[in-house]
């Protein structure tokens, strides 16, 4: 059908006109003050004023997407509703609205049904409802909620059978109603849970209510159940809602305990906890923290966590760079407090990126600090003592070597770093001979703790140093210190006075043996002879031999007077050389009786010193004499003579004799000891006085089946 342009503007315009026609008639409809709505044969509300939707507490779009049978207004009895059984006939229904509440509401058909539509006046008629109507309602209610909760609700008498369960107690147990109404409570519980479930009861009934947790068996498997207990339903019942703790349940709780026993051990720690964010801005502290920094807690909060570093920055920085680096560091700082108060605290830092934290731990190591700083103070003492002393200091303990001073090394001859190298073992059996005498001195160490011996200690090239040691077991730390000295000279000095007094005792008897033998001696010489001129036969072999004994009598008694007073002694410079030309003149001949040839060996040509000749020639001809008497199937004897140390010459006498053993080579030089069967002793004593009082000293070397050397030194001055 064509429609011209003319008729379809006149179209369009009737249109308009039927539209605003309609807009009218629903603002008129919307605005009436009471409520309306309609619905088609299917019974979804296709239209509803403003007045229904306060009646019914929902809103217009909600309403006009539904029927009216839908959750949105849920009637009690949902199959009961529907169009009037008789035209213009009304009808009364319990709703209960989405906010819980219950209205009784009327439905007044409004003419008849329309091209399937149908609309209804309502009116709320709750007030009006019977008391019986509303326990009746009321009591359905409480069934709806009681079967549609959640959680799982058990009505159970005072004997504890099961009157009546819900769907959700049902749904969870997993068996029918009709296998639960009727048991005891009791028999569903854990057995672990019996005996606290019974103990709740109790309570419930004392206290109308009770709460708790108790395990419930589902199969043969427990479940955890959180519980609540009244004893208020018809004074005659107890229910019980009980909620099933789920796995996400368990978290939560932990979470929950978790978050309660980092606040306790935060709030309790003995180390101050601060957290603070990205800017360095504290916004979380603990109690410790407030004491270790003398502040409060708001003092401390909104401040910078670096606020309060003392000194050493670059150290400071340090720590920050490492700190953004690897997101923690560990290390030590000094703060100083609000009262001026320094202190050294230890941290450990942490960086959360993700959770925008981070967590510093801060520990107070001043005591320690100051304590450490002590101990150094004494460590540097100690070590200057240590390295100080003139003795050999050596802490040790059966591992090894722990440490040697300097002056130690010196006197075993021994660097530091080698003996830290060995074992105490490996040290003492470096050379065998000496391993007796130290094995021993340990023994006694562990012995009685504290013990001091004195060791002949042999060196590697045959050198000997007797060494004092004096060792204190478990000084400290279960280290053993030894603290030695180099006795050597000691001994020997110790020896010289020995000498020196033998010398003092023989001098005075000397002197007194010389006086009163000296006369008888002259007058025993004078009438001898006169004897043996007047003796007649032939008594000259016993006047011979009483006149040579008269005569050694006389040079015993000669040489007690050198020994007996101090010689005045008048000295000279004399070449040494020209006295030992002289000295070997005088006994070139018994020389060359005993087949004995003289070698010399002189280093220049010629050495001058301060002496007395006559005496020096003495001591040459004793020495000289001994070497030819010790020699007796002939050889040679040496003289040489060096410059030493420049300040002494050294005139060395080898002889080729039997040699003198270590023991009686000690002895040499005092007073009657002798090796030779005729011999007195008295003129090596003699000869050591002589080159004393010439401020010279003699050493002997010997060695058996090889030979002897006396080796005088004498001073230039």
């Amino acid at each position: 059908m064509n429609i011209g342009y003319g008729n379809e503007m006149e179209y369009k315009q009737e249109i308009l006109k039927l539209n605003k026609q309609i807009e009218g008639f629903l603002n008129i409809f919307n605005s009436m003050p009471e409520p309306y709505i309609r619905v088609d044969e299917e019974l979804w509300i296709t239209y509803v004023n403003d007045a229904a939707c306060a009646l019914l507490e929902t809103s217009k779009d909600q309403l006009v997407s539904m029927k009216i049978t839908d959750d949105v207004i849920p009637l009690n009895i949902q199959e009961e509703f529907g169009t009037p059984k008789n035209p213009g006939e009304s009808e009364r229904q319990m709703i209960q609205l989405h906010t819980g509440a219950l209205k009784q509401i009327e439905f007044i058909p409004i003419g008849a049904p329309s091209e399937g539509q149908q609309f209804y006046r309502l009116r709320d008629v709750t007030l009006d409802l019977s008391s019986s109507r509303e326990t009746r309602m009321s009591r359905q209610m409480f069934l709806d909620i009681f079967d549609t909760a959640i959680e799982s609700i058990v009505l159970f008498d005072g004997s504890g059978i099961i009157m009546e369960v819900n769907h959700a107690f049902i749904h969870i147990m997993g068996i029918p109603k009709k296998e639960i109404v009727g048991k005891n409570m009791r028999d569903l519980i854990s057995p672990d849970y019996k005996g606290y479930w019974d103990e709740s009861i109790q309570r419930a009934f004392a206290e109308s209510n009770f709460k708790g947790e108790v395990e419930i068996m589902i199969g043969v498997e427990p479940h955890h159940f959180t519980f609540s207990i009244s004893s208020t339903v018809g004074n005659e019942l107890y229910m019980s809602v009980l909620r099933r703790i789920t796995e996400s349940n368990l978290i939560e709780k932990k979470l929950e305990t978790s978050e309660r026993i980092f606040a306790e051990l935060f709030d309790q720690s003995m180390d101050a906890i601060i957290f603070w964010n990205d800017d360095g801005i504290i916004f979380r502290v603990n109690q410790s923290a407030c004491k270790i920094f003398e502040s409060n807690r708001e003092e401390l909060i909104g401040s910078y966590i670096w606020k309060y570093v003392y000194s050493n920055k670059h150290h400071f920085g340090q720590m920050m760079e490492t700190f953004d680096r690897d997101t923690q560091v560990r290390g030590e700082l000094i703060y100083k407090m609000p009262n001026n108060q320094i202190k050294l605290l230890e941290l450990t830092a942490k960086k959360h990126e993700g959770d925008g934290y981070n967590v510093t731990i801060f520990r107070n190591v001043s005591e320690r600090w100051l304590i450490e700083k002590e101990l150094r103070d004494r460590e540097k003492k100690f070590r200057k003592i240590f390295e100080g002393t003139l003795d050999g200091l050596i802490l040790w303990n059966h591992e090894g070597f722990t440490d040697i001073n300097e002056a130690g090394q010196k006197i075993l001859e021994i660097s530091k770093r080698k003996l830290l190298s060995l074992s105490v073992k490996e040290f003492i059996e470096k050379i065998p001979g000496n391993a007796p005498a130290l094995n021993a001195h340990i023994e006694n160490v562990y012995k009685h703790e504290v013990y001091s011996s004195i060791i002949p200690i042999t060196f590697e090239d045959g050198r000997v140093k007797h060494i004092e040691f004096l060792t204190r077991k478990n000084l400290y730390s279960n280290l053993n210190l030894s603290i030695f000295r180099d006795v050597s000279k000691n001994l020997e000095m110790q020896e010289q006075i020995r000498k020196s007094d033998t010398l003092n005792v023989v001098g005075e008897l000397a002197a007194g043996i010389a006086h009163e033998i000296r006369n008888p001696m002259t007058a025993l010489k004078g009438f001898i002879q006169l004897l043996e001129d007047g003796v007649k036969g032939d008594f000259s072999t016993y006047f011979h031999v009483i006149t040579s004994e008269i005569k050694r009598i006389e040079t015993i008694i000669t040489e007690f007077l050198v020994l007996a007073k101090p010689q005045a002694l008048k000295v000279f410079k004399q070449d040494v050389h020209t006295i030992l030309r002289e000295t070997l003149e005088l006994l070139a001949a018994q020389a060359l009786l005993e087949n004995i040839q003289f070698e010399t060996d002189f280093e220049e040509e010629e050495f001058k010193v301060l002496c007395e000749a006559n005496q020096l020639k003495q001591v040459f001809i004793n020495i000289i004499k001994n070497a030819l008497e010790v020699m007796p199937d002939g050889g040679s004897v040496r003289i040489k003579t060096t410059r030493f140390s420049e300040k002494y010459v050294c005139i060395s006498i080898t002889d080729q004799g039997m040699g003198i053993s270590t023991e009686k080579l000690k002895k040499l030089g005092e007073p009657f000891y002798t090796t030779k069967d005729r011999g007195t002793g008295l003129g090596l004593m003699v000869s050591y006085k002589i080159i004393e009082e010439h401020n010279g000293y003699i050493e002997v070397e010997s060695e058996v089946d090889i030979g002897t050397s006396f080796h005088i030194y004498l001073p230039f001055k």
